[in-house]
């Protein structure tokens, strides 16, 4: 199936690894020239060749942390200078910390609402005025199941993305008519470092084992497995292309079946 990425421009935030690295390599192989963002250099950098030489792509990485608003603003506009236009915008960032409602001061949760929603406000605030002046475009924030389905020693999270999804739904109301569809893409338990550390801490907290903590996330899902990274990218790169261009405002869950809720 051709995606109708060839020649696009896409920003993807916080990609040197996890969920934001498979989705800008997906949306390489589909054609599309990407920009990436992270904080550390080298880890990025990584990132660009591998994707580049998988792909055979153009890739630009910038060093950027997306709870800076200056540095939101640099990232998108270094891939306009470079390509002369932006199509796709796909928002991300790392999780806030696990633990329970009384782990946590009031500044922490200053902390994971800079980072998992006003990051999101920023880019798409730095992105807009490229989006609408194309006269299209597509807006994916990469959530979490936990903004669906509160979990477990996850209350930044389940809280903060929620808030996200609010955003998201507001927004594909509003910026409809400029042809831009809005959409979250909810990670459910994918094998990524940001999983591999929520185990860990399952581990330490509980006293149990490594091969524990992962059985317990396996039996919430139905299919028996965790995701894989590539299978998140390619939802990403599906919702970010021409075959779903009647996609808006969806909150669209990658999770094995794990949510059980009917909405």
């Amino acid at each position: 199936m051709d995606l109708g990425l060839r020649g696009k421009v896409a920003c993807v935030a916080a990609a040197s690894s996890g969920l934001g690295k498979a989705s800008a390599l997906e949306l390489a192989r589909e054609g599309a020239r990407v920009a990436i963002c992270a904080r550390h250099e080298g880890r990025l950098q990584q990132a660009a060749e591998e994707i580049a030489r998988e792909t055979g792509g153009e890739v630009l990485p910038l060093v950027a942390d997306v709870t800076r608003a200056e540095d939101a603003r640099r990232f998108v506009q270094a891939a306009v200078d470079r390509w002369g236009r932006l199509d796709i915008l796909v928002t991300n960032a790392g999780g806030p910390p696990s633990g329970t409602f009384e782990d946590f001061d009031e500044e922490a949760w200053l902390q994971a609402w800079n980072l998992n929603f006003l990051s999101t406000v920023r880019l798409i605030y730095a992105a807009l005025p490229h989006l609408k002046q194309a006269g299209s475009g597509r807006i994916i924030t990469i959530t979490s199941v936990s903004a669906k389905q509160v979990l477990p020693n996850l209350i930044l999270s389940n809280a903060v993305r929620a808030g996200v999804h609010g955003l998201v739904k507001t927004l594909a109301q509003e910026l409809g008519p400029h042809n831009i569809t809005v959409n979250a893409v909810c990670p459910g338990p994918i094998l990524t470092e940001r999983l591999q550390s929520l185990l860990q801490r399952a581990v330490e907290t509980q006293g149990i084992t490594m091969e524990e903590a992962q059985r317990a996330w396996v039996s919430q899902i139905p299919l028996g497995r965790l995701g894989r990274p590539e299978e998140f990218g390619a939802v990403v790169a599906f919702l970010a292309s021409e075959r779903a261009s009647f996609v808006n405002g969806a909150l669209l869950q990658v999770d094995g079946g794990m949510i059980r809720g009917v909405m």
